[in-house]
């Protein structure tokens, strides 16, 4: 099983940007899906989930409205759309497998909001 993260960088306040994840060894379409965020001293917090079949979704209070997950089972690829993005949005963002609890996680990309 690997998670491979990518899209991260510097970017404004108030830009975009799309994380994509990459999955190998098992059937994307089979788990749900949730990007995490680390920001140092702080615990992991859950940013976002999507279910198995699309069938429902979760966003932690802070992006809801400003991030959408989405999922290509094709391409074995998960996204994080980010759009109008915050300072407080800076931290490391980890693609995981499962809802609310995780089997699996991969090294993660660092985005930074900053002018």
């Amino acid at each position: 099983v690997q998670l491979v993260e990518s899209g991260g960088g510097l970017v404004q306040p108030g830009g975009s940007l799309k994380l994509s994840c990459v999955a190998s060894g098992f059937t994307l379409s089979e788990y749900a899906m949730s990007w995490l965020r680390q920001v140092p001293g702080k615990p992991l917090e859950r940013m976002a989930s999507l279910m198995i079949n699309d069938a429902g979704t979760y966003y932690a209070t802070s992006v809801r409205g400003r991030f959408t997950i989405s999922r290509d089972n094709a391409k074995s690829s998960i996204y994080l759309q980010m759009d109008n993005l915050r300072s407080e949005d800076t931290g490391h963002y980890i693609c995981a497998r499962g809802w609310a609890q995780y089997s699996a996680q991969g090294p993660g990309t660092s985005v930074t909001v900053s002018s």
